[in-house]
């Protein structure tokens, strides 16, 4: 069937029919490996597979034939992927060995499949599962494995959801795993089933001291509403993660609505905590605009920490490989905006990145931006000064009515930071993407507008507005 659906230009999508959570990311020989929840056979959630994709860039991927098919013990659900560089499982020195939950009749538990050839091949371990639950529960997936090098010898840890909390088991050989602690529930947390987690280290403000991040995906009740990735900062001995978030905290790593189950990369070769998730929303993923393909994944993220007034947060910068799209470029500089004035007459896109510096006073009732705008559409970014919060508007973004909180807006608070507002900005085919005040807060949601929505505006509401500078990039794949 041919392709008569419009792609991102940049952003992550598959070969054809449905994908959800990114799996298994891991470097390995020069190569970013990106597995991930594959449908094969339609563009709805079905039996799980794992799809596979490899760059070496993070920007061109190439899509490789399906790693891990469904078993005689269920279909592959989600997890994540190591180099067991020791061969401490007998597999082969520096195996590439996957660790996934099979799920049969709902039933789940976790198992191993490794690989010789580079994530080419695959095959399963003949004694699957390795971690079966104890009670059969259904709620019990989605290991993220990494090894940690102890004061006396290393030793591999898992991390996985059980419904309200997180596990943490530890092995020596990715094979017998023994309990080593637990995170949660969390008193009076209005969220639903806990999955896909990730932990790791981080230096505060560059350094010397760190944090432990844990990252999970909760199925309902974030900011956005739906599904969303909430996040805990604490301490990790090797076994057990004490958070240091009070009970009445929840930290949420993005506003937007479509930002979900985000995994990280084992074995980054930069020594960089780079993390992606899939960009959509368990209200809705199933039945957003499609016809020979649906899903895809946000823009690759550095994170980092910062301790600010409120305490230590995660801070999420994109890429700067992100720049190899850059095309056709326009600056701005010490510019005032008047309401009725638009400083990108003349200039269209569908596919762009926006970098701006604007100075906060009180003149202006609020000040934005307005991208894919089009017939009786658009997609609105607006920053009020007095409220000191940014919001994405996807209300009249174009197709929504497939779902009834679709058309939506979603806000965050976000303060000047030394009397301005800096805004990076990425714009796909079917995405927004913010990352405010060098990545202090980040909003992300995707977006159906027709096809010729090029409309681009920057706009003041009720006074003016000091623009200090302003870079605009169009954005598209070129060959790797």
């Amino acid at each position: 069937m041919p392709d008569i659906q419009p792609r991102p230009h940049y952003h992550f999508t598959p070969a054809a029919n449905w994908i959800n959570d990114p799996n298994g990311l891991v470097h390995y020989q020069g190569e970013y490996h990106l597995f991930y929840q594959h449908h094969p056979e339609n563009i709805t959630w079905g039996p799980m597979h794992w799809g596979h994709a490899v760059c070496r860039d993070l920007v061109n991927w190439q899509h490789l034939p399906i790693a891990l098919f469904p078993d005689e013990n269920g279909v592959i659900f989600s997890g994540s992927a190591v180099i067991d560089w020791e061969n401490t499982a007998s597999f082969g020195r520096a195996a590439m060995v996957a660790i996934f939950t099979h799920n049969q009749n709902g039933h789940q538990s976790q198992s191993l499949a490794y690989s010789l050839d580079a994530g080419r091949t695959w095959r399963k371990y003949s004694g699957n599962p390795v971690l079966p639950s104890a009670d059969g529960q259904r709620d019990f997936r989605d290991p993220k494995v990494f090894w940690y090098e102890g004061q006396a010898d290393g030793h591999w840890v898992m991390c996985l959801t059980a419904g309200d909390r997180i596990l943490f088991f530890t092995s020596p050989d990715l094979i017998h795993w023994t309990p080593s602690g637990q995170l949660g529930p969390i008193v009076n947390a209005a969220i639903g089933v806990w999955e896909t987690p990730d932990l790791f280290e981080l230096y505060v403000d560059s350094g010397p001291e760190t944090r432990w991040i844990l990252t999970i995906g909760v199925q309902d009740g974030a900011p956005a509403g739906g599904s969303g990735t909430m996040y805990f900062i604490g301490r990790f001995d090797g076994g057990t993660f004490t958070s240091e978030n009070s009970e009445e905290t929840l930290m949420w790593m993005d506003y937007g609505a479509d930002f979900y189950a985000p995994q990280s990369w084992n074995n980054e070769p930069h020594q960089r905590r780079i993390m992606l998730g899939w960009m959509s929303n368990w209200q809705y993923a199933n039945d957003t605009p499609a016809t020979t393909w649906r899903g895809m994944f946000s823009l690759p993220r550095e994170l980092s920490l910062s301790r600010t007034a409120t305490g230590i947060h995660l801070v999420q910068r994109p890429i700067p490989e992100l720049q190899l799209l850059r095309g056709n470029h326009h600056h701005w500089q010490d510019e005032i905006i008047s309401p009725g004035t638009n400083l990108f007459a003349g200039i269209q896109g569908s596919s762009f990145e926006i970098n701006a510096n604007i100075k906060v006073g009180q003149d202006a009732d609020g000040f934005g931006f307005r991208v894919r705008a089009g017939k009786g559409e658009e997609t609105s970014i607006v920053y009020s000064p007095r409220e000191q919060k940014i919001t994405l508007d996807r209300t009249h973004s174009g197709q929504g009515s497939f779902h009834p909180g679709f058309s939506s807006s979603h806000t965050a608070d976000l303060a000047p930071v030394n009397g301005n507002l800096i805004l990076h900005i990425f714009v796909d085919q079917f995405s927004v993407e913010i990352f405010a005040n060098d990545g202090q807060v980040t909003l992300s949601d995707s977006i159906f507008p027709a096809e010729d929505s090029f409309g681009l505006a920057l706009f003041s509401k009720g006074g003016l507005v000091q623009l200090n500078t302003l870079d605009f990039y169009q954005l598209l794949k070129k060959p790797s």
